[in-house]
């Protein structure tokens, strides 16, 4: 397994640590309901230096990501970044990712999924015709995300970079912590605010910015996060996991990922997933509400009332702040409306759940 600069601050805080996308990663410190809490609430701090990232250079740089990605990477300007999605020959998805314009029309950095980081760039290559410059940055780049309502107050005393007034989905590049060449985002991915933290690990940096915020957060109530508060964080927000929710065979459109996917412009299977949002799908991604006693897990069939077979939960957890079980998954469009009654198969029974809109939490 690899390790993150932070790992051994990660088992010497006590965390439980597990194998995750080859990295040794904190699952969890005092447990997922109380470091949701902290997060929803105040502020908490993960490590998210196994994600990837890959910086694009050149006067063709712009045209790579437009026939690569779904979204319309033309709109960005420097300081401002989208989600999107790099489709496949066949409508589905490789993954999806962020996309930071660096210096418009010369310099943007991706960043991808750390499960998926070998197949992404070899994804980028093979599409690669016109000879950009392509620079993995993955291994030598560290990432910390600090998130909930008070954390750019709280990381807004280690920079004068503006980091309250970023607006989501923007960033800033300067010093942070006495650290040069700090980028800091606003493209979190739990819902409740903060900033990404990505600078290059080197010369003691990651223990410099490491304990500058625990030095900051520490008296004000931030605590460190792990992987499965990450997870029902997200989760209660309605936000795909890669793996989960989304892969190489589930479209955008049926993903509800219509808003990342532009047909102004033309990209990898457009034809195909053109097709989808004009003629429609035949299985939608929802989210539900379990009405009965239980919780939904991965991979769960979904039935309707008469027992019959109609989709399959991608999602499923115990939303610590509603403290109600929710779900995503997969259902027939006729069973996909707001309001729909479907039943979760658990043990061979099914357990009734209802459709709800998106997201679970405000």
């Amino acid at each position: 397994m690899k390790n993150t600069p932070f790992t051994d601050r990660h088992i010497a805080m006590g965390a439980k640590m597990a194998e995750f996308a080859g990295y040794n990663m904190p699952i969890s410190y005092t447990g997922i309901n109380e470091e949701h809490h902290a997060v929803r609430n105040n502020a908490g701090i993960f490590d998210v230096s196994h994600m990837g990232e890959f910086i694009l250079k050149g006067k063709n740089a712009l045209a790579l990501i437009q026939r690569v990605t779904s979204n319309d990477a033309s709109k960005l300007t420097d300081g401002k970044a989208q989600y999107s999605c790099l489709p496949n020959d066949n409508g589905g998805i490789v993954d999806d990712l962020l996309v930071y314009c660096v210096e418009q029309n010369k310099t943007y950095m991706l960043v991808v999924n750390a499960s998926n980081i070998e197949k992404d760039w070899n994804w980028i290559s093979k599409h690669n015709t016109d000879g950009v410059e392509m620079h993995n940055i993955s291994d030598k780049t560290a990432l910390l995300a600090v998130q909930g309502p008070k954390a750019t107050e709280y990381m807004q005393q280690l920079t004068d970079m503006d980091i309250t007034g970023l607006k989501y989905y923007t960033f800033c590049k300067g010093v942070f912590a006495g650290v040069e060449n700090v980028l800091v985002s606003a493209t979190g991915y739990t819902g409740a605010g903060g900033v990404e933290i990505y600078f290059e690990d080197k010369d003691g940096d990651a223990d410099k910015i490491w304990e500058a915020i625990f030095k900051v957060g520490t008296p004000a109530g931030l605590k460190p996060i792990g992987l499965a508060a990450r997870d029902t964080l997200r989760l209660e927000k309605g936000f795909c996991l890669y793996g989960n929710d989304i892969n190489d065979t589930t479209s955008p459109i049926e993903a509800g990922l219509g808003w990342i996917t532009k047909f102004t412009k033309d990209f990898t299977a457009r034809p195909i997933i053109e097709g989808h949002k004009t003629n429609g799908v035949s299985r939608k991604l929802v989210g539900f509400e379990m009405v009965d006693r239980g919780i939904p897990r991965h991979d769960y069939k979904i039935a309707d009332a008469a027992g019959n077979e109609i989709g399959v939960v991608t999602s499923g957890t115990q939303s610590p702040t509603l403290g109600k079980a929710i779900g995503l998954g997969y259902v027939a469009t006729a069973h996909a409306a707001e309001g729909s009654e479907i039943f979760i198969v658990i043990r061979d029974k099914g357990v009734k759940a209802q459709v709800m809109k998106l997201p679970f939490v405000q």
